[in-house]
């Protein structure tokens, strides 16, 4: 989206109130990964708040959307080809 910012998963995640160095979000993605089938906003892990923020950004298509959409990406098992 023209002229909005872009933001990267360390921000995502402090956003959600949780820790956000590069560490700490990769070691929060490989501990949660996700069955294929299942929402990334319908997951457990997040609490009421997190799961609003989440759904509100990508329902709205806001300048979240890109990095929520990487965080869906990277906790969903990929098949190896």
């Amino acid at each position: 989206m023209l002229g909005e910012p872009e933001y990267s998963m360390n921000e995502l995640f402090a956003q959600l109130g949780l820790e956000s160095s590069d560490e700490a979000t990769n070691s929060f993605i490989e501990k949660n990964q996700m069955a294929k089938e299942e929402k990334l906003t319908e997951s457990p892990i997040w609490n009421d708040n997190q799961r609003a923020f989440l759904q509100e950004e990508w329902y709205k298509d806001a300048a979240w959307v890109e990095t929520i959409d990487e965080l869906n990406v990277r906790m969903h098992p990929h098949d190896d080809v």
